[in-house]
Order: C-alpha cells, then sequence, then structure tokens
C-alpha cells in the first residue's frame, strides 16, 4: 500500500490559478473524498496526481517517490495510477475481457481477466460488448481495468454521476467494499455530498483551487469549519444567536447547547453568532403529542415527502423559516399548528468568521 501526499501544490491555466497551494494527505490504504463544486479544481487534481498536468511548484509524492516537485516529473505511465473516468471510457470494439485485458498488458491472460471479472461481479460476461452492459456493469469494467496493473493509487472522477439513483447507491456500495478489501489508496472527486460522505474514511472540501476544510465525514457534517461548508454538505438552518455563559446559545428556537468543541470560542456573554441546526435535530410535533415543556410555535408551510422520510418548510410565530426532516410515518402536513424542539448540541460561528471552530 501506498501513502499519496500533496504539498503547497500550484497550477494555473495561464496566469488563472487553478490550484493555489493544495496541500492533501492520503494514509496508504484509505479512501478519501474531494468534495468540490464545479470549477473548484477537482478534475484538475486528479489529472496533476495521474502526471496528465505538470504543476507550477510544491511536491506529488506517491509512497516515498516524489513524482512531480514542479522542476522534474515522473511521466503517467511510470505512477502506477489507476484511472476510472465520469463515463468509464471503455473501448466500444472490444469485449469485456479485452477491455479488463487492455491494463493488464503481456499479462493478459485468460485466468487474471477472470480473477479481475469475479471480483467485480462480473462472471460470466467476458464476450459481451460495452454497449450490452447496464451503466454499473460498465463502471464495474472500468474498475476492473484500473485495478488490473496492481496501482499505487486509484483515482475515481466522479464515476457514479451517470448512474441512475436506484443504481448508483449499491455500485459505489460494491466500489468502495471491493477498493477496501484491496486495500487500495484511493482518491474520489465528486460534487455529490451524499457520495462523499458515504463512501470515504475523510472527506476534503475544495473551494477556488484550496482545501478549506479535510476532516471524517462525521465530523465534517457536524462540525463544518464555516457556514459555507455547512450548506454545502447539506441542507441547513443557520440562526443568529446570543452567546450566554455555560455553554448555551439564546436563537429564535430557544436556548440551545452548544459543542464541546465550540465552548469557549467566543468572546463574553452577549457575543452574536451564527447557529447552525440540521433539519433532523429538529422535532415538530402537533400540540396535543407535545409534552410539558412545549417547545416553539410554528406552522407547517410545505411538505416534500420521500418515503423515507418527509422535509417540511416550516414558520415560527416569530417568522423565523426553518427545514425540519421528519422521518417515518405521520409527518403533518401544510397549515398544522406545530411545536419545534431541538435535539443535541449546535454549531456555531462568530459574526465574520470563516472556519476555526472545527477541524480535522
Amino acid at each position: 500500500m501506498n501513502r499519496l501526499d500533496l504539498s503547497s501544490v500550484w497550477y494555473s491555466y495561464g496566469r488563472e490559478p487553478v490550484l493555489a497551494g493544495v496541500d492533501l494527505d492520503v494514509p496508504a490504504g484509505s479512501i478519501v473524498g474531494v468534495l468540490g463544486a464545479s470549477g473548484s479544481g477537482k478534475t484538475t487534481l486528479l489529472r496533476v496526481i495521474a502526471g496528465f498536468e505538470r504543476i507550477g511548484s510544491g511536491t506529488v509524492k506517491i509512497g516515498d517517490t516524489t513524482v512531480d516537485d514542479g522542476h522534474h516529473a515522473l511521466a503517467p505511465e511510470r505512477r502506477r495510477v489507476g484511472y476510472v473516468p465520469q463515463d468509464g471510457a471503455l473501448f466500444p470494439h472490444l469485449r469485456v475481457a479485452a477491455n479488463v485485458g487492455f491494463g493488464l498488458g503481456r499479462r493478459a491472460d485468460r485466468r487474471a481477466v477472470s480473477d479481475l471479472l469475479e471480483m467485480v461481479g462480473l462472471t460470466g460476461l467476458e464476450r459481451r460488448y460495452p454497449h450490452e452492459l447496464s451503466g454499473g456493469q460498465q463502471q464495474r469494467v472500468a474498475l476492473a481495468r484500473a485495478l488490473a496493473v496492481e496501482p499505487a493509487v486509484v483515482l475515481l472522477d466522479e464515476p457514479f454521476s451517470a448512474l441512475d439513483a436506484s443504481m448508483r447507491s449499491s455500485v459505489r456500495r460494491d466500489v468502495a467494499n471491493i477498493l477496501r478489501e484491496r486495500g487500495t489508496t484511493t482518491v474520489l472527486v465528486t460534487h455529490d455530498q451524499d457520495e462523499a460522505l458515504s463512501m470515504s474514511d475523510r472527506v476534503a472540501i475544495l473551494r477556488s483551487g484550496r482545501i478549506v476544510a479535510d476532516a471524517r465525514p462525521e465530523q465534517l457534517y457536524r462540525t463544518p469549519v464555516d457556514a459555507d461548508v455547512a450548506t454545502f454538505l447539506g441542507e441547513a438552518n443557520l440562526l443568529p444567536g446570543t452567546v450566554e455563559g455555560g455553554g448555551v446559545v439564546s436563537t429564535g428556537l430557544g436556548r440551545l447547547v452548544l459543542q464541546e468543541g465550540v465552548v469557549g470560542a467566543f468572546g463574553p456573554s452577549g457575543t452574536p453568532v451564527t447557529v447552525l441546526v440540521r433539519p433532523e435535530q429538529i422535532e415538530a410535533r402537533t400540540r396535543n403529542a407535545v409534552p410539558a415543556g412545549g417547545g416553539i410555535a410554528a406552522r407547517v408551510g410545505e411538505r416534500s415527502y420521500f418515503g423515507h422520510d418527509a422535509v417540511l418548510r416550516v414558520r415560527t410565530t416569530a417568522g423565523e423559516s426553518l427545514l425540519v426532516r421528519i422521518t417515518g410515518p405521520g409527518a403533518p402536513g401544510p397549515d398544522t399548528d406545530v411545536l419545534l424542539t431541538v435535539r443535541g448540541q449546535v454549531m456555531a460561528w462568530g459574526a465574520g468568521e470563516v472556519g476555526g471552530n472545527a477541524g480535522g
């Protein structure tokens, strides 16, 4: 297994920097997701690692080998990098076995190809052409071809974006299991937060060519470094609040408990902050179902039903518009009066703060 390390990597198209001092550490055998919006530099990052682009400065190391230092670069074919592009890029005129065997080169014997196809769950499909496969099967062939070269690192460039929703979930789960079983060091770039959070051991947020956050998925979701990361990772309610003593913040949803990591990070009582409350943290109960102690009065405006859960748009009597996620049956419908309570601790940032309260 090989570690991947990028240190202070800069890359520009002309005078415009696309990667601006990127630091990224991918431990051996781990899957690191790089999550970013379109134009953030995700694909360029992969092309730099693969050797398709030369960096301006910094270093790219695979294992103990520096493959690019801004002056000297190892050729792509010498880096032992497996690349799975968005569309799989299979050869349409070659059968499945030949597509996989292409990655094996002179070692492309029938047994080696069969072993790879068995690994990705495609035994018996050796003689089919790519157009005779489903989208998920095509991506599995592309993965088998990438793994055929026994790569030091595998790069996945939004490999599931062309699949339909029902197939996407199962294919990415199977691919993640295969990579973990083989202990393959992997970088996955995507703009899909569900994909990054569910597949990755760590997730790095790439914004305008810079890594602005890097942490375990749970930590990144619960304690994002700033409001932009919070909203990028999922639905979020951002409320104005005021710090009180004892790790409590006063908001339009009542007095809420701050997460331990941010208690003491602000000034004295009375400091204004922005508070993050995830929709799933809020309970919305009809008035006759709320125990003594009550909650914040609100009315349901809209309900979006998804089967496994529902999302409500509610408005409090104070005029605060909020998203509430309800699991299970019985989500209240539009124009229902409800009382809101918040479960668990909340994240907060100081006025004008970008990052600093949550770490990787």
